[in-house]
């Protein structure tokens, strides 16, 4: 059945915001480096391609605004202007990446498109900048794209690998020639004497009579100069420009050349009836190529959500199968049936277990989808505070779930702002410190355990902590006799309070006292925590810490008051078990000498909003059940009634209506139906933090 025209289109829609954005990145990533180097032709290059391509996508998508606006900005994509035009250049394309961006989101919405004018301008201003093609000779006026075809790419890559030469070559006809058509037979005439045309344009007389430049691909075994002499036609062509073509850029076309030799040479050996060893060499080519394929495959997040799900559902008749064996070993210890269940079910368990691990890798991206983006930012912030900073970007190879890099977004961009403007400090200031004029902000991503670590870190003025206390009094957050008490850890934990900026002014960029309490609330979602370290007058290091996925956790099963909990394995650092005399009372707060250190001690049915389900037995119990849990540097004690074993459980998130403690993460449910609520540790360590947290607890 062939599909409505309105359903083609959103769909052609979709796949053009998708790659309209790595395009939007990638002008990001080329104005910086044109900043750098703005005379650099490859980079204009790739500048120019990506808006070329920007402007057929959205031409064909209907957004005709957006692709009059990158075919206006073509004309100023050329090494001429780079010249003259110097770091310019890289500020209009900085400008329409944003103006671009502003636009497609405008689409996106069904929106107001933004006003395009001031790019415009800045358009108009570059090219009103007298060039140096002014004082050259012709060859240099020649704006030619060469943008050949995937195919016309390839041919080019395989002349290359026979060793022929293969030159760009293109050549403007005379304005004042009155058969454009029969001028162009002719120069299409001198290029095929002069070797094999791998591509042209245009393709024929027709599409000639409107054209003003005849661009070429040649592959010839002539010198450069023999080229040229021949293409000097007289009152043909006014001016002329050659060049070598370069090699190809991505290896996926090289990849693609590989493949086609091989198969041409398993092709040839069959005819010539050679061994069957150099045959075998296009499959593996081949399959290579398959790589490739699926290395670019697009699939909606969702659909790997619905598998995910799929594959929970899974893992939770696994533990019923498993529960069903215990209760059949019971009852028929000698059927010989219970050896062939066994076996069964341990076949299922394992090819679900690499079901499981194949979805969450699909679901892992790695770190440098969310790194690309900051290097633009940190320009821009720097720009406008007025300060030189460079970024250090480490382990973009890192891994995590889709789901949280991009929860991680919004808190990274937050940091990276605030270390931009109160970390790192004014050139002079450094240099009177011993340091050099450009501060560094590094971003660092690596896995520790089952969490991954994105690590900011500058190397500024550092956290003054004096400060941090004296502005918690003044606005109210903790009382003067309880600054002093604090800890450097947790006056250091303030920034995260909502509403504490040590910014003297607001502006743009910071001072309203939002960014950091975004960062934890955003963490706490994500059942990670922040930890912050920093020494004055050397820098700040802030660590983010998340799980690696959300889908699914190795767990630690415990009673209290009746009720199953589970907290995650990763945050147990050991069990024990105490008698009642071994737990004392500290500031109305019960706690444990465990070895060399004093334990904080928490009971869940004296938190508030969790509740027993049962009334213990009368009478204390001679022996208790202590999990010690860590997370950072941090320690606490949870007394529970009773151990009941570890167990994968596939997170389920509880609506607000039934579950309103943020003491409870999510929920699982056992194999024999039961739901077990799986602790938030985060919300305890923070519950602990706080002044008088466990005033309740007797």
């Amino acid at each position: 059945m062939t599909r409505p025209p309105e359903e083609r289109s959103t769909e052609l829609r979709t796949l053009f915001f998708e790659s309209a954005s790595e395009l939007l990145q990638a002008l990001n990533e080329a104005g910086l480096e044109l900043e750098s180097h703005p005379a650099d032709e490859e980079i204009i290059r790739r500048v120019r391609r990506a808006v070329h391509t920007l402007k057929g996508d959205s031409a064909a998508c209907g957004f005709y605004k957006l692709s009059e606006l990158a075919h206006e900005l073509e004309d100023v994509l050329t090494p001429q202007l780079a010249q003259s035009g110097g770091p310019k250049l890289a500020e209009v394309v900085l400008e329409a990446a944003d103006t671009f961006e502003a636009m497609l989101s405008a689409y996106q919405r069904d929106a107001e498109l933004p006003s395009v004018d001031p790019l415009r301008g800045v358009i108009k201003s570059l090219l009103a900048v007298p060039s140096a093609t002014e004082e050259k000779p012709a060859t240099a006026e020649i704006a030619a794209r060469f943008e050949w075809t995937e195919y016309e790419q390839l041919m080019i890559a395989e002349a290359m690998h026979r060793g022929e030469l293969v030159y760009n070559i293109a050549l403007r006809i005379d304005p004042n020639s009155v058969m454009r058509a029969a001028a162009f037979q002719l120069i299409r005439n001198v290029l095929h004497g002069c070797g094999t045309v791998i591509a042209l344009r245009p393709e024929d007389n027709s599409a000639a009579a409107t054209v003003e430049i005849v661009e070429a691909a040649l592959a010839s075994a002539q010198l450069q100069d023999r080229i040229a002499q021949r293409c000097r036609i007289p009152s043909i062509v006014s001016d002329l420009r050659i060049e070598r073509a370069a090699a190809l850029e991505t290896p996926e076309h090289e990849l693609l050349g590989e493949i086609l030799e091989a198969q041409a040479a398993d092709v040839t050996s069959k005819a010539n009836g050679d061994s069957a060893s150099d045959a075998t060499k296009a499959p593996a080519a081949g399959s290579a190529a398959a790589a490739v394929a699926e290395s670019t495959l697009r699939v909606d997040a969702t659909r790997i959500d619905a598998i995910m799900n799929l594959v929970g559902e899974l893992i939770i008749g696994k533990s019923m199968l498993n529960r069903t064996l215990t209760e059949f070993d019971q009852r028929h210890a000698r059927d010989p049936v219970r050896g062939k269940l066994s076996d069964a079910l341990a076949f299922q368990s394992r090819v679900l277990d690499e079901l499981h691990k194949c979805v969450l890798k699909i679901r892992m991206v790695p770190v440098e989808q969310l790194f690309r983006r900051f290097p633009r930012v940190v320009r821009d912030v720097a720009k406008q505070v007025g300060r030189d900073v460079a970024i250090d970007l480490s382990g973009q190879n890192t891994d995590l779930d889709k789901g949280i890099l991009d929860a991680l977004a919004e808190p990274l961009m937050h940091l990276v702002r605030n270390a931009v403007d109160h970390g790192i400090e004014d050139a002079d200031e450094r240099i009177a410190a011993g340091k050099p004029a450009r501060g560094t902000l590094y971003l660092n991503a690596y896995h520790q355990g089952t969490q991954v670590v994105v690590e900011v870190r500058d190397d500024g003025r550092g956290i003054d902590l004096a400060q941090i206390r004296a502005q918690a009094v003044s606005k109210g957050i903790v009382k003067a006799e309880e600054a002093q008490r604090l800890s450097d850890s947790e006056t250091l934990n303030l920034i995260f309070e909502p509403g504490f900026s040590t910014a003297v002014t607001v502006t743009e960029v910071s001072g309203r006292g939002v960014g950091m309490d975004v960062v934890r609330t955003v963490m706490d979602r994500l059942k990670g925590t922040v930890h912050v370290s920093s020494n004055k007058g050397r820098g700040t290091t802030i660590q983010l810490r998340a799980p690696l996925t959300l889908a699914s956790i190795q767990t630690l099963l415990f009673r209290v008051g009746g009720r199953l909990f589970a907290v995650p394995i990763s945050s147990v650092v050991e069990i024990t078990r105490i008698v009642d005399s071994e737990i004392h009372q500290v500031d109305r707060r019960e706690v444990l000498r465990l070895r060399d250190h004093v334990l904080t001690l928490v009971r869940l049915n004296s938190l508030s909003q969790i509740h027993a389900v049962d009334t213990p037995a009368e009478g204390k119990k001679k022996r208790n059940f202590v999990i010690v849990i860590g997370a950072a540097e941090k320690r606490f004690g949870l007394i529970v009634d009773s151990l009941v074993g570890e167990e994968e459980l596939v997170i389920k998130a509880l609506p607000t209506e039934i579950v309103s403690s943020d003491l409870v993460s999510g929920a699982s449910i056992l194999g024999d139906g039961t739901v077990v609520l799986i602790l938030n540790v985060p919300a305890v360590l923070a519950r602990l933090s706080r002044a008088t947290p466990l005033g309740a607890i007797a």
